[in-house]
């Protein structure tokens, strides 16, 4: 979809003049089109050219006009044609995969990317695509299977091993080898990205690159019915849980503190019959652009070293568990009264200091405050069973909820808890009331959600559903 979208963009650009520049004549070399977080100075930078060469080349006077689907020329590159686009590279692509569903040689996209080693590209990168108009991507792509022919697979797929030879730059009919990734003129065929093993039909990473503190999801086909799935991200295992469209799904959280950068994404399949395939590639960890809270102070016992440690401890033993039943439903709702007034938000850097400022400790906000005072209900934000109720010394009177595949919700500083260890709840039910209990400056509502063991943004839970469809 995104794919038609930027191929429809592109061409109704072309027959649009554009405020960028005031050429009238056909310009020299590409264009690039300007998307919505470009500026001119990260323009310059990506193409290794100053902004006085674009403003230049473009006849721009104010560089603060720059808009959405703006054309610019990019200095030094005359000798090519067509439109500059801007791509996410996907799980699994590589160099050649990208190259022959688009059409561009892989030398002109190494130099377009400035890429030196293919090891250079990784999930959630930006690429940047040379598209003409009347060349839009390959609609469909296809494997060769183990002992397959090129032959087969173009009687297969209505087209004939010249024209596929010819699409995908082979030296010849007999060139292409098992697995790897075929691009067809017509249909809807899909396949594996290009070096993925045989245990893998289909993989999706959905939102790349992974922001910190966000939800990561990786959903898997697998060609065999009993294969087991396992794989790390970042440094967490990942549990895979079936979905109602057969596939496998795993929800995984990405630390708030992670330092932006590559992190390793590597997936196994146990085979019915005992083989072990994998596969691994390195993905982009962005920042979430955290903002800092002010100086916080609490009670001296709440930020005591002896304290902190064994409660995370046994919360952590809490969340652990990923239960194989899912209990909820599509997107959360929100456990407060006040569902959309906040206090504080997830992932703001936080200094909590004693009442004598002797001691201090810094973190981060794990989860969300509500607006409303003591006294106020509090509501499941969605299905699940109780596995924890009672008083802790740093989050007060608590209660923690497993909504099952390693999903699980914690309400802290209750001044009463209405739900007991083993309960089953349901979403919108009241579960407790808003207090004042254990490290805080004043009565609010504290709301976390663990995914697979970390805590993530609950705000997305509310805006979207988890598991995302493939």
């Amino acid at each position: 979809m995104r794919k038609s979208i930027l191929t429809l963009l592109f061409l109704a650009i072309l027959a649009t003049p554009t405020p960028a520049r005031a050429q009238t004549d056909t310009p020299p070399g590409p264009v690039y089109i300007v998307q919505a977080d470009d500026t001119l100075w990260g323009i310059a930078a990506r193409f290794n050219v100053t902004v006085d060469e674009l403003l230049a080349a473009n006849n721009i006077a104010n560089p603060n006009l720059l808009s959405i689907g703006d054309q610019l020329i990019i200095p030094g590159m005359e000798d090519l044609a067509g439109a500059l686009v801007r791509e996410t590279v996907p799980f699994g692509e590589t160099l050649r995969s990208i190259s022959r569903k688009y059409r561009v040689e892989e030398t002109t996209l190494r130099r377009l990317n400035r890429i030196i080693s293919p090891t250079e590209l990784f999930a959630g990168a930006d690429i940047i695509l040379l598209q003409q108009e009347d060349e839009p991507a390959w609609p469909a792509r296809a494997n060769i299977t183990e002992g397959g022919t090129l032959l087969e697979l173009a009687v297969l797929n209505g087209s004939d091993p010249w024209t596929l030879k010819t699409i995908n730059s082979l030296d010849g009919t007999y060139a292409a080898l098992p697995g790897d990734i075929l691009y067809l003129p017509s249909g809807s065929a899909s396949a594996v990205p290009i070096g993925m093993p045989s245990a893998f039909l289909a993989t999706e990473v959905s939102n790349l690159p992974i922001v910190q503190g966000t939800t990561a999801q990786v959903r898997v086909s697998v060609a065999q019915t009993g294969t087991e799935l396992g794989g790390l991200l970042v440094d967490q295992p990942l549990n895979f849980f079936e979905d109602e469209d057969g596939s496998w799904v795993a929800l995984q959280g990405v630390h708030a503190l992670t330092e932006p950068g590559l992190y390793p994404l590597r997936l196994q399949a146990i085979l019915p019959d005992g083989a072990s395939q994998s596969f691994e590639q390195m993905v982009l960890v962005t920042s979430g652009y955290y903002t800092e809270d002010a100086l916080l102070e609490v009670d001296e016992n709440t930020i005591d070293p002896a304290v902190m440690q064994p409660e995370i401890e046994f919360l952590l033993s809490l969340v652990a568990p990923a239960s194989p039943q899912k209990y909820w439903d599509g997107i959360f709702i929100g456990p407060s009264v006040y569902s959309d007034c906040f206090n504080s938000y997830f992932g703001n850097r936080r200094t909590y200091v004693s009442e004598n400022r002797q001691t201090s400790y810094s973190s981060f906000h794990t989860g969300i405050d509500f607006c409303g005072g003591s006294g106020l209900p509090i509501f499941a934000p969605a299905d699940g069973v109780v596995v924890f109720a009672g008083a802790l010394e740093v989050r007060g009177n608590a209660t923690v909820i497993d909504h099952g595949w390693g999903v699980y919700s914690g309400f802290w500083h209750q001044t009463e808890i209405r739900v007991q260890e083993g309960e089953r709840v349901e979403a919108g039910q009241e579960i407790g009331v808003v207090g004042s209990t254990g490290r805080v400056t004043g009565a609010h509502l504290h709301w976390e959600l663990w995914v697979n063991g970390v805590q993530v943004n609950p705000l997305k839970w509310l805006a979207a559903a988890y598991p995302k469809g493939p």
